[in-house]
């Protein structure tokens, strides 16, 4: 699984527990081997145009997804490993964003962080967390996936 990660920003983040937690994220949701993912790091600057020019909200956010691929949003990819390279789609998290709502709800700012990358993961694969049901279905994957990192949802 090959995971590019980004960081655009001014005071760059330590990278590899992201490209290992992504990783850990991809094998556990059944992704082939040839899975591609981006992930992107960025100011408040630039997440505030992207969540403008793609969401039409102002401000910006903690993590926007971008998929590539078109999955039914049963959580579970189709995709085989025999075939080209599986183009999940680009994550973008804004880490200052992810610090403020981290010390809002009094928890870990790696906990919180860990959170935004496994969320925006599983929002390529086409979950959601509109409706009740579904976001409680996410809310317990992503519980999943953290605990396997030994982390726990904030």
């Amino acid at each position: 699984m090959d995971v590019i990660l980004s960081d655009e920003q001014d005071d760059p983040l330590p990278s590899e527990s992201l490209v290992d937690l992504a990783r850990i994220a991809m094998e556990a949701e059944g992704l082939p081997d040839s899975t591609e993912l981006a992930i992107t790091l960025v100011d408040e600057t630039r997440m505030a145009e992207l969540n403008a020019e793609h969401m039409g909200k102002a401000g910006p956010t903690d993590v926007l997804s971008f998929p590539i691929e078109d999955f039914s949003g049963d959580g579970g990819a189709v995709a085989d490993g025999d075939g080209p390279p599986l183009l999940l789609g680009d994550v973008v998290i804004c880490p200052s964003v992810v610090d403020a709502n981290s010390r809002q709800a009094g928890v870990a700012f790696e906990d919180e962080l860990a959170l935004m990358v496994v969320h925006g993961i599983l929002h390529l694969l086409g979950r959601d967390h509109v409706v009740d049901a579904e976001a409680e279905q996410m809310e317990q994957r992503e519980r999943e996936i953290l605990a396997m990192i030994g982390r726990s949802r904030p």
